[in-house]
């Protein structure tokens, strides 16, 4: 009858609407995420707008590489003849070696691809490297940010400059277009909660003798 209140939709076809908004709102997120990267990327080649900071730029990346940091805390591993020091790189090694792993696994389930205006020169690549999500050097640049503050004793002054070179890595991945700005933010994010993990499993000759008994 035309009087007769219209018939409710079927639950399944209300449910649809929900995915379709996250859908659209999602597709948002991701577009503005590309544009205000593709903008950022003022160091992405040496025609952009500030391509002649390119070089700097690079040099920063490669101190957030993680084999600098893997051959310098083994190194010092190695060369340390103190017991404390030792349990420090040693966990130093086990964070950085965490953090590889967590971001090569995720990469390869993400597979999002790099960004278009990135240049491939990156230092020392290997096959997940190709993807972009997250930012590797943005997971390094956290953990070792928190885990220098809590175990080494600096002055304020560098500490602050901890906190810096930190920030300063992070940023250059989206300078040099390396990244999207997503991918940053959720390394860092990730790099801070490894950290975490480190903590919780934190390794000592009372809770892996075999370990030290090789230092």
């Amino acid at each position: 009858p035309a009087g007769a209140a219209a018939a409710p939709l079927p639950e399944e076809d209300c449910m649809k609407l929900n995915p379709s908004f996250v859908g659209i709102a999602l597709s948002s997120l991701l577009a503005v995420d590309l544009w205000a990267s593709k903008r950022l990327g003022v160091c992405a080649g040496e025609g952009s707008a500030w391509g002649s900071a390119r070089p700097l730029m690079k040099v920063i990346e490669v101190s957030g590489h993680g084999i600098p940091w893997l051959l310098g805390t083994f190194y010092g591993l190695c060369q340390s003849d103190s017991s404390a020091a030792r349990e420090v790189l040693l966990n130093l090694l086990f964070a950085l070696l965490l953090d590889l792993v967590m971001v090569a696994l995720v990469k390869g389930l993400v597979k999002r691809p790099r960004p278009t205006h990135n240049k491939m020169d990156m230092f020392v690549t290997i096959s997940v490297d190709k993807y972009s999500f997250p930012s590797g050097h943005a997971t390094r640049a956290a953990l070792v940010c928190r885990f220098v503050l809590r175990h080494l004793v600096l002055a304020v002054p560098l500490r602050v400059l901890v906190v810096l070179w930190a920030l300063v890595v992070s940023i250059s991945r989206v300078m040099l277009g390396r990244h999207n700005m997503t991918d940053v933010l959720f390394g860092l994010l990730l790099g801070y909660a490894l950290y975490g993990v480190v903590e919780h499993c934190w390794l000592s000759p009372a809770t892996a003798p075999a370990l030290f008994a090789l230092w």
